[in-house]
């Protein structure tokens, strides 16, 4: 394996995973190593709630993600949850839809058809994405929740030509399936402005991926029933040191499901999992820099 290895050192790319735990030197622009991101906030309800609720705690919250699909939203909804986000300082993710689960397929809900993530079917359903973020650009939002990597590109390539607005941002998705260096410096290179790689990420892993990218990582600290239910508090400290810039998922094991409808009480219980994951965050990692309320850069 050495000459592969030596090849990929050639190419600046991580030799193997980095079992040695690097500390990264990365930093978000305001020189902030972590940040927090609530995903699965479906509505305007729930996402007014979770602000309320992690004001009164002074926790700061730098991105609300929905990941039901943007065609869920009435126009109203969208424009109730860009005028919050723009009220709270806080960055709102839109997810694309549609996308595999809503396909006239069945594929993706089986066994096997699970494997191919939610990627989409047909050069029909990337017109329609497509369509999907210029309907929500229009109504002010400007970060968007990608599922499959040639929707990335085509919408890479919009912004880059003027037919979407140039401070989009598109987030790839963990249920895209990458978990390595090589796959995240693709993602990055065609338009990728933060990547999450897949939920069981091990640290070694995670570190590697730092070296090859200078993005921002997105990491789920716990997860719904159905990707597992894990909880990884204790190793928040550990992520935020080797794989800085990074935005922490949290709040996802108060979930059965990716999409759940997440109700104003939920959006309670979400904001408690960030209080819990900041105690250790302070408890084990205290000289760890988080972004100040109202960093969006």
């Amino acid at each position: 394996m050495k000459e592969t290895r030596s090849f990929l050192k050639k190419i600046n790319l991580p030799e193997g995973d980095l079992w040695h735990l690097p500390a990264s030197e990365k930093r978000f622009p305001d020189g902030a190593q972590y940040r927090f991101e609530a995903p699965g906030i479906q509505g305007p309800g729930a996402m007014k709630t979770l602000l309320e609720e992690l004001d009164a705690y002074n926790i700061p919250i730098h991105r609300v993600t929905q990941t039901k699909g943007i065609m869920a939203l009435t126009d109203e909804e969208i424009s109730k949850m860009v005028e919050l986000a723009h009220t709270w300082k806080v960055n709102l993710i839109l997810a694309i839809g549609p996308r595999a689960t809503t396909d006239t397929s069945a594929s993706v809900h089986t066994p096997e058809g699970q494997r191919m993530g939610y990627r989409l079917r047909g050069q029909e359903q990337i017109v329609r994405a497509a369509e999907d973020v210029k309907r929500a650009c229009v109504l002010g939002c400007r970060s968007f929740l990608v599922y499959d990597e040639g929707c990335l590109w085509l919408l890479n390539e919009m912004r880059k030509a003027g037919e979407l607005p140039a401070d989009c941002k598109f987030k790839v998705s963990a249920h895209c399936g990458h978990g390595n260096p090589c796959s995240a410096k693709l993602l990055e290179s065609i338009g990728a402005d933060s990547i999450n790689p897949v939920r069981d990420i091990q640290l070694p892993m995670l570190a590697a991926i730092r070296q090859a990218i200078d993005i921002p990582i997105d990491i789920h600290t716990e997860n719904p029933e159905s990707s597992g239910g894990f909880i990884r508090h204790y190793e928040v400290p550990e992520m935020i040191r080797v794989a800085a810039p990074i935005y922490l998922k949290t709040g996802g094991s108060v979930a059965k499901t990716h999409s759940w409808e997440t109700t104003s009480e939920e959006s309670k219980k979400r904001a408690k999992q960030i209080v819990l994951v900041k105690r250790v965050i302070d408890a084990y990692y205290s000289e760890a820099i988080g972004s100040q309320k109202g960093s969006l850069k």
